[in-house]
């Protein structure tokens, strides 16, 4: 029986696979809390779409954290940063209007859709410039 050891990688983790990590553990998790309040208390339906964008991209983020681990890539952060602001407008605009009856801000959701397309963008134009780590 062969015992085999497992080094640790040469390279120091990187702030962005550490940041997108956690956000993706946390978006998921909060996407599974809210798609159970959107079950059991929400007649709006906001509720249940707050859910599943938060749980749409929970992936994203968590791919996000194994590129940035393994490449050197411009656009990531950038990426990171549009997603999770974005997210955070959008899905706490709608989940405002569900439980308190107002919105977090005038142009709040419509705005936070256009930083989640944005981050998107981000990610393509991040596919275009990735170089060795």
């Amino acid at each position: 029986m062969s015992h085999r050891t497992i080094s640790a990688p040469d390279e120091p983790t990187s702030p962005i696979m550490r940041t997108s990590l956690v956000l993706g553990g946390l978006f998921g998790a909060a996407g599974v809390m809210l798609m159970a309040a959107s079950a059991h208390v929400d007649t709006t339906g906001l509720v249940g779409t707050a859910a599943e964008m938060l749980l749409f991209h929970a992936p994203a983020f968590l791919a996000i954290s194994a590129l940035a681990q393994v490449r050197r890539i411009p656009f990531l952060a950038v990426g990171l940063v549009l997603l999770t602001i974005g997210l955070a407008l959008f899905c706490g605009d709608l989940l405002f209007r569900a439980f308190l009856d107002q919105r977090l801000f005038p142009m709040s959701a419509p705005t936070g859709g256009m930083m989640l397309i944005l981050g998107w963008v981000a990610l393509v134009l991040s596919a275009l410039r990735v170089r060795a780590r």
